[in-house]
């Protein structure tokens, strides 16, 4: 058995990620890297200081939003950039590796944050029931490398 890639590494540690996160509807987890370095992490879940969902709402989770979101949850790609921000660490060119591909308001903050490619594991789409991945479709249209993650690829990262 030979050494595992990064690609394999960073999903691991973004699937071990997601268990951190106290939403009861879905968990995710993320890792940014560059140059083969993690520079941030983030799972999804209330802003800290507020309140778990998983404990508070146990059953049906936090209330929803206006659009029928969860009206409390930072998704695990947003808290990879804004932990990044808060520790005036650079997340342009990097790699972000999700367990759900993301939705597209990520996809804008991804695209806006200047990360080059995202290697997620689950369609949002298919999370979802829709028809496409919209944020993945986004992403693609501007010229962010996207791929959908296979256990034992090797991608150059």
């Amino acid at each position: 058995m030979g050494s595992p890639g990064f690609d394999d590494i960073y999903m691991d540690l973004a699937k071990t990620l997601a268990l951190k996160s106290h939403c009861v509807k879905m968990q995710v987890g993320a890792v940014l890297t560059k140059d083969t370095r993690i520079i941030s992490l983030g799972y999804n879940g209330p802003p800290a200081g507020t309140h778990n969902c998983d404990t508070e709402w146990p059953d049906d989770g936090c209330p929803r939003d206006s659009k029928g979101g969860c009206s409390l949850a930072i998704h695990a790609e947003q808290n990879a950039v804004l932990y990044a921000a808060k520790n005036k660490v650079s997340v342009e060119g990097a790699t972000l590796y999700v367990t759900l591909s993301p939705c597209l308001a990520c996809a804008k903050v991804v695209f806006t944050a200047g990360i080059k490619k995202v290697i997620f594991l689950n369609s949002y789409a298919q999370y979802k029931g829709i028809k496409s991945d919209e944020g993945v479709d986004f992403l693609r249209k501007f010229n962010v490398e996207v791929q959908q993650y296979t256990p034992g690829t090797v991608s150059g990262t």
